[in-house]
């Protein structure tokens, strides 16, 4: 594994699901809600993956309004995430028709156009990992002794 973004290792913890996520010089927790019978002492996989999905499309947008002056002042993104069934789904990858949905609602404060919005709005779909997630994604799995 060789590439510029920081290395990720993850490893069980305490509890039946609590993990040690490692990000460079990061360290936090990651499990699942009590409800799912985890201890809830971080975030689930799932809200690892909106809050990468929002991070990212705040700070692409942020970048964006920057480069070109335009008076963003802030960013607010709340995100979900639910499956949907689709009777007739030509492109579900499975036997019964579903597919993942997030829905992201974007706040944008500043005195902007709507022109501006727009564009702004735009960019939200171009940020990479929005990219990464509406690509086919290969995942190669190799087990290291």
């Amino acid at each position: 594994m060789s590439n510029n973004t920081p290395f990720v290792s993850v490893e069980t913890a305490d509890g039946k699901f609590q993990q040690t996520i490692k990000v460079g010089n990061h360290e936090f927790l990651g499990d699942e809600p009590i409800s799912f019978g985890g201890m809830d002492s971080g975030p689930s996989p799932y809200d690892f993956l909106l809050a990468s999905l929002g991070s990212c499309t705040s700070m692409t947008i942020k970048m964006y309004a920057d480069r070109k002056g335009i008076p963003l002042e802030a960013v607010h993104i709340e995100l979900e995430h639910s499956r949907d069934h689709v009777e007739d789904c030509s492109t579900c990858s499975n036997d019964d028709n579903r597919i993942d949905v997030i829905d992201r609602a974007i706040t944008l404060t500043g005195d902007l156009s709507d022109e501006q919005r727009g564009k702004l709005m735009e960019i939200a779909d171009k940020c990479p990992v929005h990219r990464t997630l509406e690509n086919r994604i290969d995942i190669h799995s190799t087990e290291v002794r």
